[in-house]
């Protein structure tokens, strides 16, 4: 077991918790790798009494109000870190269970992008909710954090939805690009899809290389042990892997993330988000 390319797996206090963790331990099992639990509380106190606290005070009833709200919030920080210990036990418990080998748990103060960023340099796979508390109850929306946290890392991220199955049947949305050749790559040297046969769809706008480019595909993929099959669907790419995945019984999506600059995205929109939307499996974005 490399102690030094551990499953780390974000988890917040929604629904998707559990799933996530299921997802985190079945990959640290095939890897063979250690799986952390992370749970970062974001630092926003707020007020929840109805005080007033305009600037319309005397300096003594200023600095009675800024001690009172100093207090408040370190009563409110133990109580979250206390919640997040006994939410985060459980977790273990369940990662534990799956038979992971090695399993820990951390909380950190911050914000996720960041503190994940930090964290980036010891992790091979990184797991995360498609969406967390704020998002649970608007199913066709993607988790605040899931675009930002894609764009900050530079590790693959393994998006989950709601419920567990192990994956069986994987796809691989493959369009010839640097990033998905990479990915390729990186399929063909890792134990995570090993033994599983994999499918390679290339779709969007027709290129005049993208039977050659497939062919690099599967050659690697075939070299590397994989039973492999590659499709050339033109199309809207959105349509045409949501298609596939429904008609195949496709587990798990594969494919990559957020390319083009956020400026291009607010401007035109992301592919990436509209596959995510569209795909209602666990998919591995590559960076």
């Amino acid at each position: 077991m490399n102690l030094d390319n551990k499953v780390l797996a974000c988890v917040d206090q929604s629904p998707y918790a559990g799933h996530v963790t299921d997802y985190a331990a079945w990959a640290a099992r095939r890897m063979d790798a250690p799986l952390e639990l992370l749970h970062v509380i974001d630092r926003h106190p707020e007020i929840g009494n109805s005080d007033d606290h305009s600037g319309a005070l005397t300096p003594n009833a200023q600095e009675h109000l800024l001690d009172q709200l100093s207090s408040d919030d370190a009563v409110r920080t133990k109580a979250a870190r206390e919640q997040g210990r006994i939410f985060l036990n459980r977790l273990r418990e369940r990662a534990l269970a799956a038979d992971v080998v090695q399993v820990d748990v951390r909380q950190r103060h911050g914000h996720l992008d960041e503190t994940l960023q930090d964290q980036q340099s010891g992790v091979r796979l990184f797991v995360l909710g498609r969406r967390g508390e704020s998002a649970a109850k608007a199913p066709l929306e993607l988790g605040s954090n899931v675009e930002r946290v894609a764009r900050a890392l530079q590790r693959p991220i393994l998006t989950v939805t709601e419920g567990f199955r192990e994956p069986q049947r994987i796809l691989m949305a493959f369009d010839g690009s640097a990033v998905t050749r990479r990915g390729v790559e990186m399929v063909a040297a890792s134990p995570l899809f090993r033994g599983l046969p994999l499918q390679l769809l290339m779709s969007g706008k027709a290129r005049h290389d993208g039977a050659r480019q497939m062919a690099w595909a599967t050659d690697t993929l075939s070299a590397a042990g994989f039973e492999v099959q590659g499709d050339i669907a033109p199309g809207d790419a959105e349509v045409v892997v949501a298609q596939a995945v429904q008609d195949r019984d496709i587990d798990l999506l594969i494919m990559g993330a957020y390319t083009h600059s956020p400026w291009r995205t607010l401007l035109r929109g992301s592919k990436t988000a509209d596959l995510l939307r569209s795909a209602t499996i666990p998919t591995l974005l590559l960076r």
